[in-house]
């Protein structure tokens, strides 16, 4: 008998934003940076502080924190403790050995506020994101795209094609792991207990929505931060669109080939979006054209607009309030922010903060000399799409950042690609993959998506060569923001 949906529990973000993997991460940098101290890379600028017993410490509770969030699911203590205590930390131990080294307390104040104010940015425009998308779901209006799709008949094949293409289509929008949770609902619905199409047709959702959410700054965090660091412009993104489509269709041409054309038989069960949801998504709209505009017509951070379109959110749920007839009494937008993802929004307090410690003491600086003065850009940034696949792309796009790479436009393209895309090789390697780990429990494993893993990395070969190909006149153009430190660098090279 096959499941309703009301049957189906979509679990929240907050159970699903699960665990990021660090030991790769932690192991490299407390294994292999001694070594590459002896490579005779450029010294960077805090190089003595290095070898210091309280910066070593400072590396061993960063490699600490986030193998408690390796943990969390043994332990059940959520990620955001551990890091937040060990950025912390790692700040206590730079203050005891900064006037070692002539850093004053005015010094370490402008380090940690430049730190706050990369975290501000973020938090804002997430926190008003999450608040539209928990809107939209208390209005039903995912409920709605579920039981529509899950009640249209199609066939487990054409199920596999239209939920990776909305997938795809939906991830610029919604962001990865939204369009993850609702289309996972849908594939759990339609496939029953045949385990086959279920495993199929998860992967194909998670690289399709990595893959959708490349090209937008708003398909995934990755994105976002790059997009609010300055070094892509808003509109600069879509040239990653046909890469991004080769790597959705090259696995999931492939894989189609082993979905079976079974029809299910279709559920009957009718869901309606509640008042007001039609015009919460025009808002919503609207709030992202907001951010984009107050970004490149009025140079304002792109956060406000995400606020500002928040307070209209906020304004019209008030409305709502006033002009029902008792079914919208409990619409509060303040409610919705307070069941907002916090833990992930925490857990980034302490990635940024524990980062940016390693950055100032020299670590992240002697990484970026050897590997992209070693390997070169190419290399490096093809590298990195398989070290988000482990690791997760959120941190290690956040030390991209951090390490600030002399990169043009098509590097900082091809890195913000792989970064995206990589994740989709391994179940862990997204918030995608791992929320839908927990939607289809059971069926979707990490094993089970690992026997894929090959496919998928012929999706990532292809959109690293269609880049390759497609966007090459990009090569050599800077952003406004980079043009004026590859300049510097310049001069300091012929210096």
């Amino acid at each position: 008998m096959m499941p309703s949906l009301s049957s189906l529990r979509l679990p929240s973000q907050a159970e699903f934003i699960k665990r990021s993997i660090f030991p790769f991460l932690a192991v490299f940098a407390v294994l292999a940076i001694p070594a590459l101290a002896a490579t005779g890379a450029k010294e960077p600028t805090h190089a003595s502080m290095i070898a210091n017993p309280w910066a070593i410490a400072a590396l061993v509770v960063f490699f600490l924190s986030y193998l408690a969030v390796l943990f969390e699911e043994q332990t059940h203590l959520r990620k955001s403790k551990p890091v937040m205590l060990g950025a912390g930390l790692i700040w206590v131990f730079i203050a005891i050995i900064a006037p070692d080294y002539g850093v004053d307390h005015h010094g370490l104040r402008d380090a940690v506020y430049h730190g706050l104010e990369e975290y501000a940015s973020l938090l804002l425009f997430l926190l008003a994101a999450m608040t539209y998308i928990a809107a939209l779901e208390e209005r039903q209006v995912f409920a709605t795209l579920r039981g529509k799709l899950v009640a249209a008949g199609f066939n487990m094949r054409q199920l596999f094609w239209v939920t990776g293409v909305f997938a795809f289509f939906l991830s610029p929008i919604a962001d990865n792991l939204t369009t993850a949770l609702v289309l996972g609902a849908v594939v759990m619905a339609v496939g029953a207990n045949n385990t086959k199409f279920i495993v199929v047709a998860c992967i194909n959702i998670v690289n399709a929505a990595n893959a959708g959410g490349a090209f937008s700054p708003f398909g995934d965090i990755t994105t976002l931060m790059v997009w609010q660091a300055g070094h892509v412009e808003f509109f600069d993104f879509f040239p990653l669109f046909l890469p991004s489509m080769a790597c959705f269709l090259v696995p999931a041409i492939i894989m189609s080939f082993f979905v079976p054309t079974d029809k299910p038989e279709p559920l009957k069960e009718e869901i309606k979006m509640k008042r007001g949801a039609k015009r919460i998504i025009f808002l919503g709209l609207s709030t992202i054209a907001m951010a984009i505009s107050f970004e490149q017509v009025f140079g304002l951070p792109p956060f406000l607009g995400m606020m500002t379109g928040m307070s209209i959110l906020m304004i019209f749920a008030w409305f709502l309030r006033k002009t029902d007839n008792g079914e919208d009494e409990d619409f509060d937008i303040l409610e919705q922010v307070a069941n907002a993802e916090w833990d992930t929004l925490l857990f980034f307090f302490g990635v940024i903060f524990s980062v940016g410690g390693l950055t100032f003491l020299g670590y992240l600086e002697l990484v970026s000399t050897t590997m992209y003065g070693g390997y070169g850009d190419s290399i490096t940034n093809i590298f990195m799409g398989f070290a988000s696949a482990i690791i997760d792309n959120i941190p290690v796009m956040f030390a991209i950042l951090s390490m600030n790479p002399d990169l043009d436009q098509f590097q900082w393209l091809l890195v913000t690609l792989t970064c995206g895309v990589g994740g989709s090789m391994l179940s862990i390697g997204s918030a995608a993959g791992v929320a839908l780990m927990g939607v289809a429990r059971g069926n979707y494993t990490f094993f089970g998506h690992l026997k894929w893993a090959p496919v998928i990395l012929l999706g990532y070969i292809a959109a690293i060569a269609v880049h390759f190909y497609v966007n090459a006149d990009l090569e050599g153009v800077y952003s406004a923001a980079d043009a004026v430190t590859h300049s510097e660098r310049l001069a300091e090279v012929a210096n």
